[in-house]
């Protein structure tokens, strides 16, 4: 039997799923409430987001025609392939209740699509939608998945989050109390977090009823105010090379529960977008190298987590 080095996404698919499965990315014209003054302007200081939008995901085209245009390119390759609907652009959760409702449920009305992942604020889910999604997850598979990107305050205030470390533990314990299966996504590397830091956000995310995570190295973006902040101080920066990241993520797991799944490590941005790190690696060469070094350092998802959680 081979080992486990760490709990991966498609394992966690497969004792969801008796098919296979892939996510289909949706842009369905939601914004966030730091870009409309609700609680800041801008957005966060990383983001642009052309940087996770697929062809066929632009918001000029309905929740539907997205769907079935990523179903008709990824079903050429696996006829028999399933599909879950991510809500991935912007905030997901912030809109009225009941155009939230119809998005959701146009989607999970398409022939193929068996659940749906919305990606959200840890401040922007309210008690009467976390009610109807936790209905909905008795019947279908439902993951609401909440952008922490750090556990310290100070960091998500430089970065203009607009919300707490402290707001992100409460969506996710509620959310888990709702019986909905819950994620997080953190960066890597923003700016004046040591290597110690990141550790500790392994430890405080252990705490919490998470289901899925996902991690990536932080990048700076073309036309971000991250960006202009690297021109004008460098060194509040460091950005990894990826033998340095692999050996972070890797300190990271071994003080992560095992229990979390790890969707994934790393984030690619399009080319004519990405300022640095530029590693060439794809996702699967990435993780083929990690898995090397967590063998040569035969260690292991929660290998330090006894004892203090």
């Amino acid at each position: 039997m081979n080992k486990m080095y760490y709990y991966d996404f498609g394992t966690f698919l497969k004792r969801q799923f008796p098919f296979k499965v892939q996510k289909i990315s949706i842009n369905a014209g939601f914004t966030c409430p730091n870009r409309t003054g609700e609680k800041g302007w801008g957005g966060c200081t990383y983001c642009n987001n052309q940087t996770f939008s697929p062809e066929y995901c632009h918001t000029e085209k309905s929740v539907t025609e997205q769907v079935k245009e990523g179903i008709s390119f990824f079903g050429k390759k696996y006829p028999e392939m399933k599909y879950l609907a991510y809500f991935q652009a912007y905030t997901n959760t912030y809109d009225s209740i009941d155009l939230l409702i119809e998005k959701y449920e146009e989607a999970l009305h398409i022939c193929g699509v068996v659940g749906i992942i919305i990606g959200t604020r840890p401040d922007c889910v309210s008690d009467e939608l976390l009610s109807y999604l936790s209905d909905l997850a008795k019947e279908t598979f439902v993951l609401i998945e909440y952008g922490v990107e750090s556990t310290n305050d100070s960091t998500l205030k430089f970065i203009n989050r607009g919300h707490t470390y402290e707001d992100s533990e409460k969506a996710i314990i509620r959310t888990a109390k709702a019986g909905i299966m819950t994620g997080a996504h953190m960066i890597l590397g923003l700016p004046h977090e040591s290597r110690d830091m990141i550790i500790s956000h392994a430890v405080q995310l252990s705490r919490l009823p998470l289901t899925t995570l996902k991690l990536h190295q932080l990048q700076l973006i073309r036309h971000t105010r991250m960006a202009h902040q690297y021109e004008e101080h460098p060194e509040w920066f460091h950005l990894y090379n990826v033998d340095e990241y692999i050996d972070v993520v890797i300190d990271f797991m071994e003080y992560l529960r095992s229990g979390i799944v790890l969707e994934r490590f790393v984030s690619q941005s399009p080319k004519d977008l990405l300022i640095a790190p530029q590693w060439g690696l794809k996702n699967y060469e990435f993780t083929a190298r990690l898995l090397k070094k967590m063998k040569e350092r035969d260690t292991w998802q929660g290998r330090y987590t006894k004892g203090i959680l």
